[in-house]
């Protein structure tokens, strides 16, 4: 069960509170984040929730049968908006669109991608600076100098990024530089950094593991929310299958089904769902029809000459052309 506590409660109701929670059988779990404070009591002892309803300082309780609890819609009907200032809001309602390249190259790569961007009234860029690559010998990405120049010129324009955290020790450095942590599909089970972005307090993107699945997913998003962060999307990326005509499978049933089972935002990337540039915008506008909140792909101005992933990368004309109908699209799908 989840029990939201009113706001400034005094420490002594506090108590009362979880001492009654252990008397009906429950292990207490204070959770406390950037929007309420909460308790989560987990345990299996039928009762009647009212006895606790009814506790000066409660606010509401809820009874939340899935193992992962914070992030259910059985407990939070209502849909979870980010809000990343200046308009920029992720969730229902809105459509995201997410878009840069692979891997930060250069101060003159940056630019053009902002300038592309901006012409087209898209508002986060994603954008490598730290890459897991499975060759020790491929660009691993600029580190730290080229997070500060990415996050130079974009703040300068008004553009949001996006960028991926592989490790706990890098949080601290990247904090005031990012407006989302991406953590990739190798990382979406390092516990460590689940609980440490859950303590940082900024939007955090997750992505499917390689071979995960969506409980795998929604339990990964329960460690960055019970650490005290409610700002997460969850990211359908593809998952790893026997085929070999395409980079991984797009698991497009993931998007009504995780839309079903949480509150939190989804988000469908399709560069590396299906990792064929020719196939990114089909996959991309079924993914608007299958529900996603935003769309998070690759676009590059030479994408042959890209760093890495290019083969996944589409090029700024096909990228114009791929805003413009998943903006159609959406419009479609709001209109059912």
């Amino acid at each position: 069960m989840i029990i939201q506590l009113q706001q400034g409660i005094p420490a002594e109701q506090k108590e009362v509170i979880l001492q009654e929670v252990k008397r009906v059988g429950f292990k207490a779990n204070e959770v406390k984040t950037q929007e309420a404070h909460y308790i989560v009591g987990i345990g299996k002892k039928d009762f009647d929730i009212r006895t606790l309803g009814q506790l000066p300082g409660v606010a509401d309780i809820h009874r939340v049968s899935d193992e992962y609890k914070l992030i259910s819609r059985k407990w939070r009907v209502n849909p979870t908006l980010i809000d990343l200032g200046d308009g920029v809001v992720i969730g229902e309602g809105n459509f995201s669109i997410m878009a840069g390249p692979c891997s930060i190259e250069s101060e003159r790569q940056i630019e053009l991608v902002v300038e592309h961007l901006k012409a087209n009234n898209v508002k986060i860029m994603r954008g490598g600076v730290f890459k897991p690559r499975s060759s020790p010998y491929a660009f691993r990405g600029m580190g730290l100098e080229g997070l500060h120049m990415f996050h130079q010129l974009c703040s300068a324009n008004g553009i949001k990024i996006i960028t991926e955290v592989m490790q706990v020790s890098q949080i601290e450095d990247m904090v005031d530089y990012v407006d989302v942590f991406q953590v990739g599909a190798r990382n979406s089970q390092n516990f460590n950094l689940l609980d440490s972005l859950g303590e940082a307090q900024k939007p955090v993107l997750l992505k499917r593991g390689i071979s995960g699945t969506l409980e795998e997913l929604l339990q990964a998003a329960e460690y960055i929310f019970s650490n005290g962060n409610e700002k997460i999307m969850l990211c359908e990326r593809g998952i790893r299958s026997y085929e070999n005509a395409y980079r991984n499978v797009l698991d497009l049933n993931a998007v009504p089904v995780l839309k079903a089972k949480t509150h939190l935002p989804v988000i469908v990337d399709p560069s590396h769902g299906i990792g064929l540039r020719d196939y990114v915008e089909p996959m991309s506008l079924a993914a608007v029809m299958a529900g996603a909140d935003g769309v998070i792909y690759e676009t590059h101005q030479k994408p042959e000459e890209a760093f890495s992933d290019g083969q996944q990368t589409v090029n700024f004309q096909e990228s114009e052309r791929l805003i413009r109908r998943m903006r159609q699209a959406f419009e479609l799908r709001e209109s059912f």
